[in-house]
């Protein structure tokens, strides 16, 4: 049993520091005060934000890069309220997510006070969990829970909400009601798969003439507790050594992008629609079959058995049921596959034709990025930022070692195909939640100090949190936000345009970010000739963190600008599925 009596505020903070939070994201607030208070005098890093969206978006990035369950803390009222979209954000990216607001004293129930509403209703369809911890010798006991359902132990992880009215903050609890049995962080769980699931996919790989894995957020982080950089690492290996032994194609949709590093001979990425069109077997690994996948529809996956693989049932059982389904630490089903797999010579025949056309297609987009045209209206193309960026690899930066983050609609689809190299990837994932760009890079830069931290972000994803720069150079965080500025939402600035014969309320001025970010204390610099780029981001590089404002082209559509993501088709994602869909449907 803990020793001597404490109260409820400083009960929350140890929990917090004990299961080895070592950072928190937040706005501060009355409401929240005497935890702010008490983690601060336990040496907790406190990250305060500019808006409470910023410091759940921190906290989202943090727990995807680290694997820890993360902490924000935010107030009452408004507070509580900005979090919304952030929370629907790492509830659909299924992030280890604990967000503590507070709440009005008990004794002024239903009598009108300071920043009262039904927080819990409110954030309720977006949560796992969502609670007023009202009895202070509980509360301990409601943590743990809390704790426990956030970091996936009673099934999908993602964000849980804990409020607790500030007269129970202040009330003790005695010495015979603390208990260590809930203040003690508990070991991750590492499910285990079954042999006969295992027997049974190793079979199915050996029948195969076109494996295809596809892995996604499930494959690299499992929550709950801190890992290590060995057991990071682990999961690469894993997933390496069974792409080896069982000679798939590899596609990782940028969900785990950096986990197989790009020059293995199993990525194909250039290749997704053949992978996804002719591939016998399909496995997944921690991944969802979303929109980004077809759904995983036999109209896209025409000739495909399905494996799934996840450490979470959301991850196996969503659109498209698996021959094989293993609800396993993905990392210890991929090691068990490769071992049933070590009599197996694999024909990498179709892998390696596919890597070929990978290979020819990347080279020669790198290619055109370095001599893409400039626009009708004389500015330059977005692609020229990526160039620059993959000149500077090996002299300035290390591309390889970096986190790069892709913010933005239009600017996130020239991204996806320019940013060629990188150690962690991060963008604004299924809900499209655009202004993640500067509150994700913040958290990478200060959860792995040594390692260099890029976003790039459109400038209408830029404005959402554009003055959390601010924060970036309050607490040092060497981060460098290159925005692509078109003064347009240009990818339905461009539907508009071509589909409905008109322009309204989608375009924006050619605002000087650069001046925004020294205003805020960053280094800025404003590049309009791409001649100027890359010493201009070489600076930037060297004087963190750095807003550099790259004024660019409305007139260079996107790659994904004239596949239907502007208008959305009724069945799929992009139009050509959306064709292969309707045929399938009348068949």
């Amino acid at each position: 049993m803990a020793q001597g009596s404490a109260p409820v505020a400083d009960l929350v903070a140890r929990f917090f520091r004990d299961h080895g939070v070592r950072r928190v994201f937040g706005l501060q607030g009355g409401h929240i005060q005497p935890v702010w208070d008490q983690l601060a005098r336990l040496g907790v890093h406190i990250v305060d934000v500019r808006d409470e969206g910023s410091a759940v978006h921190m906290a989202h990035a943090h727990a995807e890069l680290t694997g820890e369950t993360s902490v924000a803390l935010v107030t009452a009222g408004p507070g509580v309220t900005n979090t919304v979209t952030a929370i629907a954000n790492a509830s659909i990216s299924r992030v280890p997510l604990l967000l503590f607001g507070g709440c009005p004293p008990r004794p002024q129930a239903n009598m009108g006070p300071l920043q009262d509403i039904p927080h819990t209703e409110i954030l309720a369809p977006v949560t796992r969990l969502s609670r007023t911890l009202r009895q202070h010798d509980q509360v301990l006991r409601e943590l743990d829970e809390a704790w426990a359902r956030a970091s996936g132990d009673r099934g999908e992880p993602g964000p849980v909400y804990v409020e607790i009215p500030t007269d129970v903050l202040r009330q003790e609890v005695p010495p015979a009601l603390i208990t260590d049995e809930h203040l003690r962080a508990k070991p991750r769980r590492r499910p285990q798969p079954h042999p006969d699931d295992v027997t049974a996919v190793a079979d199915l790989v050996r029948r195969a003439a076109k494996p295809a894995v596809i892995s996604g957020r499930g494959a690299r982080v499992t929550a709950g507790g801190t890992r290590s950089e060995a057991e990071l690492d682990h999961d690469s290996a894993a997933l390496v050594r069974f792409l080896d032994a069982s000679g798939a194609a590899y596609l990782d949709t940028q969900e785990s992008r950096g986990l197989v590093p790009a020059d293995h001979p199993a990525g194909v990425g250039s290749a997704r629609s053949a992978v996804m069109r002719d591939c016998d077997l399909l496995i997944t690994v921690g991944r969802q079959l979303d929109y980004q996948l077809g759904f995983g529809s036999p109209a896209v996956f025409r000739n495909a058995t399905v494996v799934r693989i996840a450490d979470t049932a959301s991850e196996l059982i969503d659109n498209r049921r698996g021959e094989v389904e293993i609800l396993a630490d993905p990392a210890a089903a991929l090691a068990a596959i490769t071992t049933a797999l070590e009599d197996h010579t694999p024909d990498t025949g179709w892998r390696d034709e596919l890597r070929a056309k990978h290979e020819k297609r990347s080279s020669e987009y790198k290619t055109a990025m370095a001599e893409a045209p400039a626009g009708s209206d004389g500015l330059m193309h977005p692609n020229r930022i990526f160039a620059a960026l993959d000149a500077l690899d090996g002299t300035a930066i290390d591309l390889g070692e970096t986190t790069m983050i892709a913010d933005g609609g239009d600017l996130l689809s020239f991204a996806r195909l320019g940013i060629t190299r990188c150690a962690r990837y991060l963008d604004p994932g299924a809900f499209g939640c655009l202004g993640v760009g500067t509150p994700f890079a913040i958290a990478a830069a200060l959860a792995d100090p040594g390692r260099p931290v890029v976003t790039v972000t459109g400038d209408g994803a830029f404005g959402i949190s554009a003055t959390d720069i601010d924060t970036a150079v309050r607490h040092g965080a060497k981060i460098v936000v290159i925005v692509s500025n078109n003064a347009a939402w240009n990818i339905e600035r461009y539907d508009q345009q071509e589909n409905y014969g008109l322009v309204v309320g989608t375009e924006l001025a050619f605002s000087d970010y650069a001046a925004l970010g020294r205003s805020l204390g960053a280094h800025g610099e404003r590049v309009t000739d791409p001649a100027d780029l890359q010493d201009a981001l070489r600076r930037a590089l060297e004087n963190a963190p750095a807003v550099v404002d790259v004024v660019t082209s409305r007139d260079a559509p996107s790659p994904d600008a004239d596949k239907g993501l502007g208008f959305v088709p009724d069945y799929q994602a992009l139009t050509p599925w959306n064709d292969a869909e309707i045929e399938r449907r009348k068949a």
